[in-house]
């Protein structure tokens, strides 16, 4: 099941403010990733997914490792890679691996909401070595409730897809993954997610 989209941005209140524009709709403040250096705002996408939006974090130091996402090499907000939630994360990793691709070892991460409440949740780091951000990475919120079960900002996924020069080069590693996610032929790769706009269908990836 789709968890969510990243929505990487280079200047985390520019992206927020150029979503709100496009769409009519304000994305909520998640929280600080402490240490990371990054935070994060969310809109709730329909069907229990959610786009986050996720940047450097000004009240945080620079921190010791890159930005995640490939934050601090970025130049402009663009959709880098999703998540696909399961509630068994060690059997999925399991699964992939005998279907011959890695999703990686799964660690913990954490953070706090603006109320202060702990969210807690388990993934496997995204491999953009193996189709630019195309392959899911994986994740698994224990007891943790999901984000979209807090009554954020909402609007729609209208299209969900993905453009790569050579389709078959990602296919297994989606099939080991047992997830489906379109894929048309093109001479670049991207991530093309469009929402319901106030004024229209919006598309988040220039």
């Amino acid at each position: 099941m789709l968890d969510h989209l990243v929505l990487a941005a280079p200047d985390l209140r520019q992206a927020v403010a150029d979503f709100a524009a496009a769409t009519g709709v304000q994305p909520a403040p998640g929280g600080s990733h402490v240490g990371f250096g990054t935070a994060n705002h969310l809109v709730d996408l329909g069907r229990g997914g959610y786009l986050e939006i996720i940047g450097p974090d000004p009240s945080q130091p620079d921190p010791e490792q890159p930005r995640p996402f490939g934050i601090d090499d970025l130049d402009t907000a663009r959709v880098v890679t999703w998540a696909v939630r399961t509630d068994d994360l060690d059997a999925l990793v399991a699964q992939a691996r005998d279907g011959g691709y890695d999703p990686g070892e799964p660690r913990e991460l954490s953070r706090r909401t603006p109320d202060g409440e702990l969210l807690e949740w388990r993934l496997t780091q995204p491999r953009f070595d193996y189709g630019d951000g195309l392959v899911p990475f994986l994740i698994d919120w224990g007891n943790t409730p999901h984000p979209t079960s807090r009554s954020l900002p909402q609007t729609d996924l209208l299209e969900w897809r993905a453009t790569h020069p050579d389709p078959a080069s990602v296919r297994p590693a989606l099939a080991a993954l047992r997830v489906d996610l379109h894929i048309d032929i093109a001479d670049h790769i991207s991530l093309v997610a469009v929402v319901r706009g106030a004024d229209g269908p919006v598309r988040l990836t220039p």
